[in-house]
């Protein structure tokens, strides 16, 4: 919806390729409601498929402009195909986002903050915590609290009231997140809770003792599973959150502002967040990761206009003049 919308009020007629698994609320809705808001017919199209269909509409001449979300795998394929015709492409891809915890952070709202990113949506999003880095001295403290909580989430039916996660979109990403714990654990890590699940229900998970090279630290897990990395230094914080090829959103928890600050502005991210989780957006703001995580577009906010549009530079003179040749 957020490509869609400013692509349409920028007048732009629109094909939406939903991902085969989500076609009908990323898909067949979106176009209901713009249909339900009288949008002239043939301005909005729904095209579902798989892989083939979106190279088929990379390539299609009539199409001007990609605006691609998904994994990073797949945008580096559909952004390859877009250069060979020459199209522009903007590409929002995956994250390996961290949250940043220092000494004088408070342990309450920290571990508050830890769970909304890492757990909502079952982890789902790509602005996902996917790393939780915790000043070494608070570090015990903070663990406690957080298996905590999750222990205190129930998993369930999402359209119940008191229940905080619902279920993986699939046996397959399930699979992933599960095999991604067990590596994990293999790899030195340990489970302080969760790691269990049921159909496509999956604990909320708490991963310690976890450092560079681990499977845990390294890769996007896309489940209910908090990675949390002690660091000494700040120096140490900022090399631990930048050992990624991705880029998109990191956030930082201090008392002190300004120390965040100055840590922040040595963060490769196309997202920071000072007294915040990494799951934020906002339409009036611009969106877009660097490195792994996109290919340094944005979209919302004034972005949409540089991204749904073209330039295109007009003069007018009353009289064509006489050049001297």
């Amino acid at each position: 919806m957020r490509a869609v919308a400013p692509a349409l009020a920028l007048g732009n007629a629109v094909v939406l390729k939903p991902d085969p698994r989500t076609a009908v609320c990323g898909g067949v809705a979106i176009a209901r409601v713009f249909e339900l808001a009288g949008l002239p017919e043939g301005v909005l199209h729904v095209l579902p498929g798989d892989g083939a269909a979106g190279a088929a509409l990379v390539a299609d001449p009539h199409i001007a402009m990609i605006q691609f979300t998904g994994s990073t795998a797949a945008g580096r394929k559909v952004g390859e195909a877009a250069g060979r015709h020459l199209k522009k492409v903007s590409l929002e891809l995956g994250g390996k986002n961290s949250l940043i915890v220092l000494d004088d952070a408070d342990l309450e709202r920290a571990v508050a903050n830890t769970a909304w990113g890492a757990y909502l949506h079952q982890g789902q999003i790509c602005m996902a915590t996917g790393r939780v880095l915790v000043q070494r001295s608070i570090h015990d403290r903070f663990v406690a609290k957080l298996v905590e909580k999750a222990r205190s989430l129930r998993v369930g039916d999402p359209a119940s009231a008191d229940v905080g996660l619902g279920p993986l979109i699939n046996a397959a990403q399930l699979d992933h997140a599960a095999s991604l714990v067990d590596a994990a654990r293999r790899a030195g890590a340990r489970v302080e809770t969760g790691g269990g699940h049921r159909d496509l229900f999956f604990e909320p998970t708490v991963l310690s003792g976890v450092a560079p090279g681990n499977p845990a630290f390294d890769e996007e897990i896309f489940g209910p599973v908090a990675v949390v990395v002690p660091f000494d230094t700040d120096e140490d914080a900022i090399a631990l959150a930048n050992r990624t090829e991705y880029g998109l959103s990191t956030a930082i928890l201090s008392a002190d502002i300004g120390r965040a600050l100055r840590i922040g502005e040595r963060l490769n991210t196309g997202l920071l967040h000072i007294n915040d989780q990494t799951v934020n957006d906002e339409v009036i703001n611009p969106f877009g990761g660097v490195g792994a995580s996109g290919n340094g577009s944005s979209i919302g906010g004034a972005a949409n206009w540089e991204e749904f549009t073209q330039w295109q530079w007009l003069t007018i003179k009353g009289d064509a003049p006489l050049y001297p040749i």
